[in-house]
């Protein structure tokens, strides 16, 4: 009996150990959450090392492409520039306003050994004789005389200076040198006024020179016909 309850009596369930309690499913999740990386490295490694041992495999083959044949291109005249600038007209550059000349005359005046050049242009009627004022000459006499062809113009003398440079002869000489000499020069600068004619119907030599010369002196005397007396007595 003892046997046979011993045969039919159920067997003992077996006792599940404590350690292999089923895992939360939290710690399931965070299982794999931690397997995934090392997977991923794992991966990734295998593809370092497949290209390193195969490195030809993943690179495509580089094919030069065929090169083709250009046409040459055609040349394009070239650009004469000079016959460019021949062609073109030329602009003409406007020239500068010149200011109008002065009227300057330059005139001369001899009598005897004298010679008077006289320079006439627009000023303010003064005139000079050998660079001194005609008024601060000591010779009133010889003032009157070179001042004469003056008095005949008018106005417009004191619109213009006249310069008299004199050399060689005395004092009478050289005044009427220069009064010669300035006659013709306000004949040349007032040319509208018909001065040549007023003066040569006044007197001639103040425009023509005096032609005569001093006889030259002789032996026998002082000048050329006087001579030294004798007395007897």
């Amino acid at each position: 009996m003892t046997e046979e309850k011993k045969k039919k009596a159920p067997a003992p369930k077996a006792k599940a150990p404590k350690d292999a309690k089923a895992e939360s499913p939290k710690t399931e999740v965070k299982h794999e959450a931690k397997a995934e990386p090392a997977k991923a490295e794992h991966a990734h490694t295998a593809e370092a090392h497949t290209s390193e041992a195969h490195p030809h495999e993943h690179k495509a083959e580089h094919v030069p492409a065929p090169k083709t044949e250009h046409a040459p291109k055609a040349e394009a005249p070239k650009h004469d520039v000079a016959a460019t600038k021949e062609a073109a007209p030329k602009k003409k550059k406007a020239a500068p306003k010149k200011k109008p000349a002065k009227k300057v005359f330059v005139t001369r005046g001899k009598r005897k050994t004298s010679v008077a050049r006289a320079t006439i242009q627009e000023g303010k009627g003064v005139v000079r004789i050998n660079k001194v004022a005609l008024e601060a000459l000591n010779n009133k006499y010889m003032i009157e005389i070179i001042r004469e062809p003056l008095r005949y113009v008018g106005p417009e003398v004191n619109a213009v200076d006249i310069s008299v440079e004199i050399n060689g002869g005395g004092a009478m000489g050289q005044a009427q040198a220069a009064r010669t000499a300035i006659a013709n020069a306000l004949v040349a600068y007032f040319d509208t006024l018909n001065l040549a004619d007023k003066f040569d119907g006044i007197d001639r030599t103040l425009l023509i020179e005096d032609t005569r010369r001093v006889e030259t002196k002789k032996f026998r005397g002082p000048k050329a016909r006087a001579r030294f007396q004798k007395s007897y007595r």
